[in-house]
Order: C-alpha cells, then structure tokens, then sequence
C-alpha cells in the first residue's frame, strides 16, 4: 500500500484556469473601463463569444447557474408539475420548488441513467406544464423521444444542461435542443467562469423578460419595476475568467479526452470481469468528458472503494447521492429504483484538465488492488 498512496491529495476536480498573465490583461480591461458589472463590456464580449460558439439565437448570462434555471421557469410563468429526474444536483429540484411548481419524478434509464422517455408520459396530468431532464455527465438525454412527447402534451421542455457545456449530438450543439438549455459554469465544471451560468433559448421575449428577471425585475428600456425578480447578473470578473478559458477549451477537452480513455485502459479487464462498469458516452455524441463514473456492485462495495481511495488521497466523490426524492427537505414519491440503484453504486473519479496519466495509472492500481482485497 505504502508505494501507491499519493504525497498530495488528489480531489475528483480542479478548477480550469488559465495562465496568470492573460487573466491579468482582462484585470487591467477591468481597471480601464471602470466597470465591475451591471452589463458591462467584457460580460457583452463573453455572451458574444457563446453565441457564436453555439450558433445560438439568444444566450443570457447569470451569476451561477441554479439562479440560471430559477429565473427560466420564472420567465416562463409556468403552473403545475414539472416532471424531472431525481438523479441530479439539489439544484434542479429546488429551482422547481422556488417557482411554487411541484416536481414529479420519473425513473432513469439503465445505461447512462437520464431520465427515461418512457416513464415521462405515464406521469403527465392536466397539471403537467413542463419536463425538465438532466444531461447527467454530460451524456446528451434521448432528446428526440422528450420533443415528441412534449409536442404531443404541449409541454415546455427546460434542460439542465449543468454538465455538458460543448457537447453536441452530430454536430449540433446541445443547448439547441428544447425551449431552454442551462449551462453552470461552476469552477467544478469542465468550463467555468468561477461561478456562472447561461441560458440558450430562441424566443426573443424571453430575453427581455429575462433581463429584467436578473436586475431586480427592472424592464431594460424603461427602467420598470414590472416583475418580481433577483439580482442575478454576471459580473465583469466572471467574464473575464470565462473569456480566458474559452481560448483553451479545444485543448482541455483534448487533454480530457486522453485521461478518460486511459482510464479505459487502465480498468478494461475489471469491467470485462464484471467487477465494475464504466459510464461511457453515447455513439453519436461529441463528448465533452466531464466525469470518469464508475458503477460497483452495491453501496457497501461502493462506499468501502471511496472509503479505502482516501486512505490513499486520492478522493472520489459519489454522484448523485442520495438521489433529490429521498433528501431530508422533501417528501415526494419515491418510487425510482433505478435511480435508487444508481445512486448506492456510481462513483466518480479524478477527473481533471491536468491530472497526469501516470497518476491515472496509479489510480486504478490501488482500484484493483482494493477490489480484490474486498472479495
């Protein structure tokens, strides 16, 4: 054990970010311009810079990205239930509950544990106004199967779409897809702006609506107080940050790629055994590589291998657990035993623009000598 345990502690993420100097030249912009937030100039470059990046019609900027989803279904005027998943960031639901809506829980598929298309419209009532699915790691939803059943209902489709920031479904971006898209540009995310987030939406109403959604409800041409709203714009040290990133994103998502697949490697023949299965990205699908899960057999096989990687330094994270229907502050059905499963034995491992392939390896030595150890 003595040789594998690692100097220094090695986290499931590390913030992106880039070289001091160029973030230094954004910091003196700032300076010049005299222009900390409120819409200023770095903040119209960064939503410039998105759009294109997205080919998108309308992208807003927010302070982080739960204020992001908050301020959507706001926006919205949305009443009744909205159905989502339950394996997700606390996130998620309690933007629901903060717009007096009731969220119903549909089961996760069994494969890449996003909500199932097929559960959805078993759960839709009269009071059913909208779905809100989870890219869950970044693995696009069955995005297709979701349009057709909200069409068919006339429902509004919002997608946390948290995890999966340049991800696209055969070139097209998937912040395209629904009425909504979210974006969190968390520093644990495989992009950020330290805190932050974005919406990507076509109609042009919902922009104006949201901008004064985000400065306390203040209309943007007539200086209203026509909605009740939240202060929750991007400031000028976010988009700052976010601008610098961008420059490297190519490459982050690159290096990503490189630790994820040695991962692969590294763990084939405990997944060909059955001892673990690794969560992969869909066929079709420009992945971003935001997370390297895996699945145990079983919670307590779980927690013992995160229990024992810390001993290590090494530390895993369980994602999403437990899942948003069994937290203490709610009390909703909890019929999803899938997601259940799920839950009691996923694991995410160290995943991060910068973390070494011999780091890796080691890694997934102390996996194996582990798993072996717990037979």
């Amino acid at each position: 054990m003595g040789n594998l345990i690692f100097k220094e502690k090695i986290f499931v993420t590390r913030p992106l970010l880039p070289p001091l100097k160029e973030y230094q030249k954004k910091l003196e912009e700032i300076w010049d311009n005299q222009w900390l937030t409120n819409y200023g100039p770095l903040e119209h470059e960064f939503q410039t810079n998105l759009k294109n990046l997205f080919n998108a019609k309308n992208v807003e900027l927010f302070s982080n990205g739960h204020t992001s989803l908050d301020l959507a279904l706001k926006a919205l005027d949305l009443e009744g239930e909205v159905i989502t998943t339950p394996f997700t960031f606390a996130s998620t639901t309690q933007a629901i509950i903060e717009n007096n809506l009731k969220p119903v829980y549909a089961d996760v598929d069994d494969e890449y544990y996003n909500i199932n298309p097929g559960n959805i419209e078993s759960l839709i009532t009269e009071d059913t106004c909208a779905i809100m699915p989870v890219h869950v790691f970044g693995n696009p939803c069955e995005v297709e199967k979701i349009e057709r059943i909200a069409k068919k209902h006339d429902l509004k489709v919002i997608y946390d779409a948290a995890h999966a920031f340049g991800v696209k479904i055969e070139n097209k971006p998937i912040v395209k897809y629904g009425d909504m898209s979210m974006l969190s540009f968390h520093a644990t995310k495989v992009f950020n702006t330290i805190e932050g987030g974005a919406l990507i939406f076509d109609d042009d109403e919902l922009s104006y609506k949201l901008k004064a959604l985000k400065n306390f409800g203040i209309t943007p041409d007539k200086e209203e107080v026509r909605f009740l709203g939240k202060n929750g714009k991007m400031n000028e040290f976010e988009a700052a940050m976010g601008l610098c990133n961008l420059n490297n994103l190519d490459n982050v998502i690159h290096e990503r790629s490189l630790i994820y697949n040695h991962y692969l490697e590294c763990l084939e023949d405990l997944e060909d055994a059955g001892e673990l299965k690794v969560i992969r990205p869909k066929a079709n699908v420009d992945y971003n590589y935001a997370y390297f899960t895996i699945k145990l057999n079983g919670v307590e096989e779980r927690d013992y291998l995160m229990d024992k990687l810390a001993e290590y330094n090494v530390f895993a994270k369980k994602y999403f657990y437990p899942p948003c229907n069994e937290f203490p502050a709610y009390d909703f059905e909890r019929n999803t035993p899938i997601a259940k499963d799920v839950s009691d034995s996923i694991l995410s491992l160290p995943m991060y623009y910068g973390l070494s392939l011999d780091d890796v390896g080691q890694i997934c030595e102390i996996i194996k000598l582990e798993l072996k150890n717990y037979e």
